[in-house]
C-alpha cells in the first residue's frame, strides 16, 4: 500500500502501476483509501495515516473527487479540510442511484457541475468506473432504504438523484426526504403515474389531459368483447412496470387477443400484467418531452426523441431505446407551449390537488396526431428516459447539481436552463438476439480508439463489466450508447457512427438510421 501526508487541498498522483491500496492522508485525522478494477473505486474513511476500518465521517470534514488523470491511468485525489479555503461548504456531494446509461449520462453532467464536489453511483458499473466520472458502490442494496441513508449521512450526501422507477416506486425517495436528505424523485403515490397506467389516465380523465381513449379491464372475456367492438389496430398495456415489454400494438385482432391472455390468462408480466389498459391506436409521430418538477411549477427540458423499434426504418418489435437525437424538430417552440400548457402543468397540478406533489423529472410519451397535428398523452415515465438522457446530458451547459437541488427546494422559478447549440446523438449498441435472449460476456474492444476519434464522442455504459484479462464484456442486452454533439444533427450523426464502426463487437448490433425522421424532414424543407 502507497500513503503519503499532504496538507489538506493538496493534490496528490499515483501511478495505476502501482500494486494495492493507495492511502491519502489530508489533515490530522483524515484519510482514504482507493481501489478499482484497475486502480481505484473502492473509498472508506479510516482515522490517521494508517489503513483501519470504516468509520463515520462527518459531514465537510473534507470533500473528495477522484478520477482517472491521462492515458497512463494515473489517479488523482483532491480534498479539501474543514475550515480550509479550498474546502467550499457550498459543493455538494451527489449518490446517483442505478447501473445503466441513464446513470452513466447523469454522472458525466454531475461530475462537470461546478457546485459538485464527489459523485457516487450505486450499483454503476465498470464502465462508470472506468471512465472516472463517479465513485462506484457495487454492494449497495438501492432496494434497501435503511442501508442507502446509512451511506448518505456515512459520507455527507447531499443530493440523492434516483434514476431507475423500481426504487422510486418501492417509496426509497419517501425515506430519503423524512431522514432530510434531498432526493430528485418522486414519492411512490406520485410514481404511481409510471407505475400504474390506470392511474395515469384516470388522472387525465379528471384534469382533462388529452390522451388515447380506452378501458381497463381485470377479466379476458369483458376486454376481448371491447378489442372486438373497437377493432384492430388496437393498443394493450400492462397497467404495471414491465420493463418496457407490457405494450403491444396489435394490429389485428388476433393479436390483441393473444396479448390479452398472455397478460390476464398467462400471467406473462406478473402482478404488472393483472389488469390490462385497452387504448385506442393514434397514428403520428411519437416524441419525448421531459419537464422538472418541483411539487408546484415545472421547466421544460430540451426536447430529444428516441427510436423504440428494433430494426431499420422502425421495423419489428419494440424495446427499450436504440437511439435518440435532440433537439426534435418535431417538437417546436409551440408545440413545446402546448404541452407544457395542456398535459405538463394540468398534471402537476392534478397531483398536488390529489395530494402527491411531484418532485422529479416528467417523462412525457406524446403522440403528435397526424390528423390534427396535436399531441397527446401516451404514458408516462416519472425518471429520465434512456437513451434520450445521454443527448440531453451531454447539451446540458447549466450546473445540473444546482438544477436538481432547485427543483427538492421548490425553487424551480427562478431556474434558467442553458444548452449547447447544435444536436447531440446516441446510438445504442445492443448485443445480438436482444431484446429476445441474447449471450453475455461477450468481449468489446477498442472503445478508447472509438472515443479519441472527436472530443465531441462520449461512450456512456448501460451493461458492461470487466473479465479477468481486464477487458470489457457485455452483460446485457443494451451495452453501449455511443453518443456525439455536432454543429447540427448531420455532424452529429457523422461523428456518432463513425465511432460506432470504431467499435471492435462482432457480437453486438446497432440500427443504421437513428435521426432518419428528422433529417428527411430536412432534406425536404432543402428542397422546398
Amino acid at each position: 500500500m502507497a500513503s503519503a501526508a499532504c496538507n489538506v487541498g493538496s493534490s496528490l498522483r499515483f501511478p495505476a502501476s502501482e500494486p494495492g491500496r493507495h492511502l491519502v492522508c489530508g489533515g490530522s485525522a483524515s484519510s482514504l483509501c482507493f481501489r478499482s478494477y484497475r486502480a481505484w473505486g473502492e473509498i472508506f474513511a479510516s482515522t490517521g495515516c494508517a489503513q483501519g476500518s470504516p468509520t463515520s465521517l462527518p459531514r465537510w470534514n473534507f470533500v473528495v473527487r477522484a478520477s482517472v488523470a491521462d492515458e497512463s491511468d494515473d489517479i488523482s485525489g483532491t480534498r479539501g479540510g474543514n475550515g480550509s479555503s479550498n474546502c467550499f461548504e457550498d459543493r455538494v456531494v451527489v449518490l446517483v442511484i442505478g447501473g445503466g446509461g441513464r446513470e452513466h449520462a447523469l454522472c458525466y453532467a454531475l461530475q462537470r457541475s461546478p457546485s459538485c464536489d464527489v459523485v457516487f453511483c450505486a450499483p454503476g458499473n465498470a464502465g462508470i468506473s472506468q471512465s472516472g466520472n463517479a465513485t462506484c458502490i457495487p454492494d449497495l442494496n438501492i432496494l434497501d432504504s435503511k442501508a442507502v441513508i446509512s451511506f448518505c449521512q456515512r459520507w455527507g450526501v447531499g443530493l440523492v438523484v434516483v434514476g431507475p422507477e423500481a426504487p422510486l416506486v418501492a417509496g426509497l425517495a419517501d425515506d430519503l426526504v423524512k431522514v432530510g436528505i434531498p432526493t430528485f424523485g418522486p414519492s411512490a403515490k406520485a410514481a404511481a403515474l409510471e407505475g400504474s397506467k390506470d392511474f395515469m389516465k384516470k388522472l387525465c380523465d379528471k384534469y382533462d389531459i388529452p390522451t388515447a381513449k380506452y378501458e381497463t379491464f381485470i377479466n379476458p372475456s369483458f376486454a376481448k368483447q371491447y378489442v372486438k367492438e373497437q377493432g384492430a389496430p388496437i393498443v394493450v398495456k400492462a397497467d404495471g412496470l414491465a420493463a418496457g415489454k407490457g405494450v403491444i400494438v396489435a394490429m389485428s385482432l388476433e393479436e390483441a387477443y393473444e396479448a390479452i391472455d398472455s397478460m390476464l390468462v398467462d400471467g406473462a408480466f406478473g402482478s404488472a400484467g393483472s389488469q390490462v389498459i385497452i387504448e385506442e391506436f393514434l397514428e403520428g409521430e411519437e416524441a419525448s418531452f421531459f419537464a422538472l418538477v418541483d411539487g408546484e411549477s415545472a421547466i421544460p427540458l430540451e426536447s430529444a426523441q428516441d427510436h423504440k423499434r428494433i430494426g431499420d426504418g422502425d421495423t419489428g418489435p419494440n424495446t427499450g431505446g436504440m437511439g435518440a437525437y435532440s433537439p426534435a424538430p418535431i417538437l417546436t417552440k409551440e408545440l413545446e407551449s402546448v404541452v407544457m400548457d395542456s398535459i405538463i402543468l394540468p398534471t402537476v397540478k392534478g397531483m398536488e390537488a390529489e395530494g402527491h406533489k411531484f418532485i422529479g423529472v416528467l417523462y412525457a410519451g406524446l403522440m403528435i396526431e397526424k390528423k390534427t397535428g396535436m399531441p397527446k398523452l401516451i404514458e408516462y415515465n416519472v425518471r429520465f428516459g434512456d437513451p434520450e438522457c445521454q443527448v440531453l446530458m451531454m447539451r446540458l451547459e447549466s450546473d445540473l447539481a444546482q438544477v436538481l437541488l432547485a427543483a427538492c427546494r421548490g425553487e424551480l422559478g427562478s431556474v434558467s436552463l442553458k444548452w449547447s447549440p447544435g444536436s447531440a446523438m446516441v446510438v445504442v449498441m445492443a448485443s445480438k438476439g436482444y431484446p429476445g435472449s441474447y449471450k453475455k460476456g461477450t468481449k468489446i474492444r477498442n472503445l478508447e480508439e472509438a472515443e479519441m476519434l472527436s472530443p465531441a464522442v462520449q461512450i456512456f455504459h448501460a451493461g458492461t463489466d470487466i473479465d479477468p484479462d481486464g477487458n470489457f464484456i457485455a452483460v446485457s442486452g443494451r451495452v453501449l450508447g455511443v453518443t456525439a454533439r455536432g454543429k447540427d444533427l448531420e455532424e452529429a450523426r457523422e461523428r456518432v457512427y463513425d465511432a460506432v464502426e470504431a467499435v471492435d463487437w462482432p457480437e453486438g448490433f446497432f440500427r443504421h438510421d437513428i435521426g432518419w425522421r428528422a433529417l428527411h424532414v430536412k432534406q425536404f424543407t432543402n428542397n422546398l
